[in-house]
């Protein structure tokens, strides 16, 4: 049985209790709620008596027209807002349909004297609360408490009006009993509500848990070693051969020495053919030797066994000069057959073809060669591109270069070249890359075979290696583990991840 997966059960408490919470609040009891708050509960009779002398008397006349005695006054302001997610409506009181009213506004031990509605979020709210909505002031328990009654108010989202009072004391000493709001909201409920300045301690609470989750999270992933390969090894690997596979290699071997600590990786990337010599002179007494070929080996490397690695894309690249940016199979063709000899002739500029070749026996060259042109290349001298760039061109001409960033430096750096190199480097040198009978380099062109520059990558040891080295483990790291992302990473196509992997076989 595997560990417990806390991270994942930590990971999903986190986004379990913030939903749970938001759908309790606004869906369960919040999607229509009508609330009350009290926002001023005052006794004014000493300021009111001794600023505004004779006004109190007058508030409440006695029938006779003798002013009743008034003491204990206090003045009570209650805002009444729609503090849930959707509109209420008339309907969505709970009180009888004919009935006009639908909340009271209670006072205990207090009777009110005077009253006014106030502070209309929308002056349209002014209509329900008229002198002919139901809008009343009464006493309840035997005069004892002292009683609004409010109208059935519709009220969109957020909106509120608030209703002042003048209160005397009917009974007791001391503190008022809190204002009461009663009644009903027929899928929803009337609480009292609280001023929003500060934070809510629902707030808080929720993001207290979130902040105790991360940290959590955080103890957890750092008391966990770093995840590793399915197979660690340690030892010294070199691996050699193709220039263009250099960064893949690299960067791979730099990811699996950070899991695997005892792991060392040595390289030289110097071309196919020169790998693949390296690896049949010195492999048999060096089991850590792993050479590394754009394509199959051919016959004369009896003792190698291929690995193939990946799919591996590869582009026509030009100079900027050339202003072409698509070729034909047969321009291509003819171009390195010598039956082109200026950009004119594809829709370019008046300017001589240079042609930049790989040395013969590089991989991408024999790549090259056999999805592009069909057949060898005409025998030319050996040209250095270097020596050429200082060359006054009046036709076409040829040069040779020995890896992959010798090619991009002599296509980028003299005008009117064209040659080819593996598509993502291309890419990162900033090389105008062309496409082939209209279809851009691609990974999902070429497995569907609509793009014609492709190849295989291939890793060749000397004879089986053992189970245990460390060679065995990283090439089982490029083809089942986490270094297939490395590989998709530079435009390749893992083998096992095609739909027909046989199409990396050394016969296809």
């Amino acid at each position: 049985m595997g560990e417990f997966p806390v991270d994942i059960v930590l990971a999903l408490v986190g986004i379990a209790v913030p939903v749970g919470a938001f759908l309790y609040e606004f869906v369960l009891v919040g999607r229509k709620r009508l609330g009350y708050r009290v926002q001023m509960d005052t006794p004014v009779t000493g300021e009111v008596a001794s600023v505004f002398p004779g006004v109190l008397p007058q508030l409440r006349p006695a029938g006779d027209g003798a002013g009743p005695e008034l003491k204990d006054l206090s003045v009570v302001l209650v805002r009444i807002e729609n503090s849930g997610a959707t509109d209420i409506d008339t309907r969505d009181y709970r009180a009888p349909d004919a009935g006009r009213i639908g909340l009271h506004l209670r006072f205990p031990q207090r009777l009110v004297i005077g009253m006014a509605v106030t502070e209309l979020s929308d002056p349209g709210l002014a209509d329900s609360l008229d002198r002919d909505s139901g809008l009343a002031v009464r006493e309840d328990m035997a005069g004892h408490i002292g009683v609004i009654d409010l109208p059935k108010v519709p009220l969109n989202r957020g909106e509120h009006y608030k209703i002042l009072a003048i209160l005397q004391r009917a009974e007791g000493v001391g503190e008022y009993p809190a204002p009461l709001l009663t009644g009903g909201i027929k899928g929803g409920r009337v609480l009292e509500t609280r001023s929003r300045t500060g934070i809510p301690r629902m707030m808080v609470a929720l993001t207290a848990f979130l902040i105790l989750v991360i940290v959590v999270q955080f103890v957890v992933a750092s008391s966990q070693p770093p995840p590793t390969p399915l197979e660690c090894a340690a030892g010294k690997l070199t691996v050699v051969g193709s220039s263009a596979f250099d960064p893949v290699l690299r960067k791979a071997a730099d990811q699996y020495g950070k899991r695997c600590t005892g792991a060392q990786f040595a390289f030289g990337f110097e071309g196919t053919e020169r790998g693949l010599d390296r690896l049949a002179e010195e492999g048999k007494d060096h089991p850590g030797l792993l050479a590394i070929s754009d394509g199959p080996k051919g016959s004369g490397y009896p003792a190698l066994v291929a690995r193939p690695l990946a799919l591996s894309l590869f582009s026509v690249i030009a100079n900027e000069t050339v202003g072409v940016r698509s070729l034909t199979e047969t321009q291509i063709r003819d171009l390195y057959l010598g039956r082109i000899g200026n950009w004119r002739e594809v829709g370019g500029p008046d300017l001589p073809v240079v042609l930049v070749n790989r040395i013969p026996g590089s991989g991408t060259r024999n790549t090259f060669e056999r999805r592009l042109l069909g057949s060898d290349q005409p025998d030319r001298a050996h040209v250095s591109c270097t020596a050429l760039k200082g060359t006054v061109l009046t036709g076409a001409a040829h040069c040779d270069v020995q890896v992959t960033r010798d090619m991009q430096k002599a296509v980028r750096e003299i005008p009117g070249a064209v040659g080819y190199s593996e598509s993502s480097e291309a890419a990162q040198a900033g090389l105008p890359t062309l496409a082939i009978n209209g279809v851009p380099a691609g990974r999902d062109a070429a497995i569907a075979r609509t793009y014609p520059f492709w190849g295989v990558e291939y890793a060749y040891s000397y004879g089986e290696v053992p189970g245990d080295s460390l060679a065995a483990a990283f090439l089982h790291y490029l083809v089942d583990q986490s270094g297939k992302d490395v590989l998709r990473e530079h435009g390749n196509a893992p083998c096992a991840e095609l739909p027909d992997p046989g199409r990396c076989l050394p016969e296809s």
